[in-house]
């Protein structure tokens, strides 16, 4: 096979051509499987909360994760995001807080691929993380639980 470089002839051949295709998409596929294993290295947990019905219309749920802001929930939406293994805190209160209502703080142990679902609901003029199975009374005496 010929090619015509800058008016001279040069042979090349079928073999290496393969040689140079193979090598290029042996290099591609390793770039690909080490930014795939540097993503994947990173243990981390799920964080699903979710904003009760009996909240309010006109009044969201502002969560704070380890003092940064992280969302403001309202009617009719969640937070979900991923955290690093390890202790956080969370903390919410609602927005607008017209009243200066004093928010409120849990620790969660994230363990590396756990899944950890909470509900921010309101009782007693105290916006309350409780995980879905307890009932607002037992989370109301168990206040500063650490799940």
């Amino acid at each position: 096979m010929r090619a015509a470089t800058q008016g001279k002839f040069v042979l090349q051949s079928p073999m290496t051509s393969l040689t140079n295709y193979i090598s290029r998409l042996l290099l591609i596929l390793l770039v690909s499987a080490v930014s795939i294993g540097s993503t994947v290295a990173q243990p981390a947990g799920r964080l699903i909360v979710l904003r009760t019905p009996n909240y309010g219309w006109n009044i969201a749920v502002h969560l704070q994760i380890d003092g940064r802001d992280v969302a403001n929930i309202v009617q009719g939406r969640r937070y979900s995001g991923f955290l690093p293994a390890g202790q956080h805190v969370l903390t919410v209160w609602p927005v607008p807080n017209t009243d200066l209502r004093i928010p409120t703080s849990i620790t969660l142990n994230v363990r590396p691929g756990g899944l950890y679902v909470l509900n921010a609901t309101w009782d007693s003029s105290l916006v309350l993380f409780q995980p879905p199975y307890l009932t607002p009374g037992y989370v109301w005496q168990q206040r500063g639980l650490v799940y």
